[in-house]
């Protein structure tokens, strides 16, 4: 039997709520990748080590950024690990052979978190014998490639019992690690040993500290018992490159005498995810804008612990925002994390006081809103534009694509994290039909005729229903890379899978 257009659209807005509330740590900050200078190094460093891995080694959910900072300015430390990754899908995805065109001296491999089967049997799963062989062949690559292999048991979950102890679901995976790294004589570093003892000296109160935060089925914040917040990155990477030290010899000059301390921003996150009052600004051009924007639905989802502002104003680009002193306005508002879009007014045809080239003047304009808000000591979060919602012959057009390009690539070569907002919006109205999609527009918006010259309907600007929907698209996705703001987003409720859906 068809479905109609109102049940296949609750169908595509149920799987995508849910994959949205529940990707937690899947997304990393984007990394500037080119092979052709994937192998130049940090200049005057004499040595350079990779991680390689899951979430639990990547900087923002992960011990990767203590580990590194636990490291002297000798040491290129590159971190290549990526969250949801198994020692299937790391090679899979192509990452292994990305890895390997670093040319790293050492890597410090840990798989063990996603390669466990599940009922779920997912395409990441692999048996304990797949899981062995992979490790090998690993070793194997890595040490024909000239580089030294160090093998890291996988860092535990933080599952407490009754007793007070862990009671880790992660054992058989580092026996087998262990027997691996015995038999081909790789260096080991145990780190499932070393966390467990950790957490079992200091308590599950004290253990939760050093977690980030997710949403349950009800959308309640909980702790996340796998990733880790600042603090415990910092504390799992001071033990992981200690013992590095250890397991080979040669790196011990390599690694700090004394436990590194926080950086600033790593202060300020620990405050916000302890409770502290954080100030949130939107800048942007009318689809951020309240009247008939996401932003609308992005604060309207924050705690009364965020100050949220949104600078948002109608007909703007990323040049005449500088231009009219509304971004001097923004920073006055001295907040501590700035999410920015341009793009609609950049277009072509916009006129002078707005056009904009997306690969050179775009692209500036981007890496100064980047640049400025670093200044002031903020994080700057760049998003990319909110797709338009007009179709030809039955298919999207995707009138963006350049501009939302070179947002992304900006953002990767400057470090932040990137809200691909484009690219999820137009997955989502891929799979709609013009009626669907028409059930978002706008009505009355003043720049209605400006945006929409071709047709009364407004296609672009955002009635309440749209507004929600990508104002939580936006919050969902900035706390799986600002992680810290997690227990500052009010989750949703989980829905339940249709059978259609599943």
């Amino acid at each position: 039997m068809m479905q109609s257009a109102k049940s296949r659209l609750a169908v595509v807005l149920t799987v995508l709520t849910f994959s949205a509330a529940f990707a937690f740590a899947q997304g990393d900050p984007p990394r500037a990748f080119d092979p052709a200078t994937a192998a130049v190094r940090a200049p005057g460093t004499t040595i350079r080590i990779d991680l390689i891995g899951d979430s639990t080694q990547t900087d923002n959910a992960g011990y990767g950024r203590g580990f590194c900072a636990n490291l002297t300015a000798k040491v290129d430390c590159v971190n290549m690990a990526k969250g949801g990754a198994s020692t299937k899908t790391f090679r899979e995805q192509g990452l292994w052979e990305r890895s390997l065109l670093t040319k790293p001296d050492y890597m410090l491999i840990q798989f063990g978190h996603n390669d466990m089967e599940s009922k779920d049997h997912l395409p990441r799963q692999t048996t304990m014998a797949e899981y062995e062989a992979n490790l090998r062949r690993y070793v194997e690559e890595a040490r024909a490639a000239s580089i030294k292999p160090i093998l890291v048991t996988p860092l535990t979950r933080r599952y407490f019992e009754a007793d007070g102890t862990i009671h880790s679901d992660l054992l058989a995976h580092s026996e087998t690690m262990k027997r691996v790294a015995a038999e081909m004589k790789v260096p080991l570093i145990d780190l499932q040993r070393d966390s467990i003892a950790w957490l079992d000296k200091i308590g599950e109160k004290e253990g939760n500290t050093l977690a980030i935060t997710k949403k349950d089925d009800d959308g309640k914040t909980i702790f996340d018992k796998t990733h880790l917040n600042w603090e415990g990155s910092y504390i799992f990477g001071r033990i992981v490159a200690v013992n590095m030290g250890k397991a080979a010899p040669e790196l011990a000059k390599y690694v700090r005498p004394k436990p590194a301390t926080l950086p600033l921003e790593g202060v300020k996150a620990m405050k916000i995810i302890e409770g502290g009052p954080v100030k949130i600004v939107l800048v942007g051009d009318s689809t951020v804008n309240a009247e008939g924007g996401w932003g609308k639905g992005f604060c309207a989802i924050v705690t009364p612990n965020v100050t949220c502002i949104n600078d948002a104003l109608n007909g703007r680009s990323s040049k005449s925002f500088i231009d009219e002193g509304a971004w001097k306005k923004a920073l006055d508002d001295r907040g501590d994390y700035y999410l920015i879009q341009f793009g609609h007014n950049d277009m072509r045809g916009k006129g002078p006081e707005r056009e904009t080239d997306p690969e050179t003047t775009y692209a500036a304009n981007i890496r100064r809103y980047i640049r400025d808000t670093r200044a002031i000591g903020a994080v700057p979060v760049v998003v990319t534009s909110l797709s338009r919602r007009n179709y030809k012959d039955g298919v999207l057009v995707q009138d963006l694509k350049d501009y939302s390009a070179a947002a992304r690539r900006v953002g990767m070569e400057e470090n932040v994290t990137v809200i691909d907002l484009n690219a999820m919006s137009v997955k989502l109205l891929e799979g709609m039909t013009q009626e669907q999609a028409d059930q978002f527009d706008a009505i009355g918006h003043a720049d209605q005729r400006a945006e929409n010259q071709k047709t009364p309907i407004d296609r672009t600007h955002l009635n309440p229903k749209g507004q929600a929907l990508f104002g939580r698209m936006v919050a969902d996705t900035l706390i799986r890379t600002q992680v810290e703001l997690g227990p500052d987003v009010i989750g949703e409720p989980a829905k339940p899978r249709t059978a259609a859906a599943q």
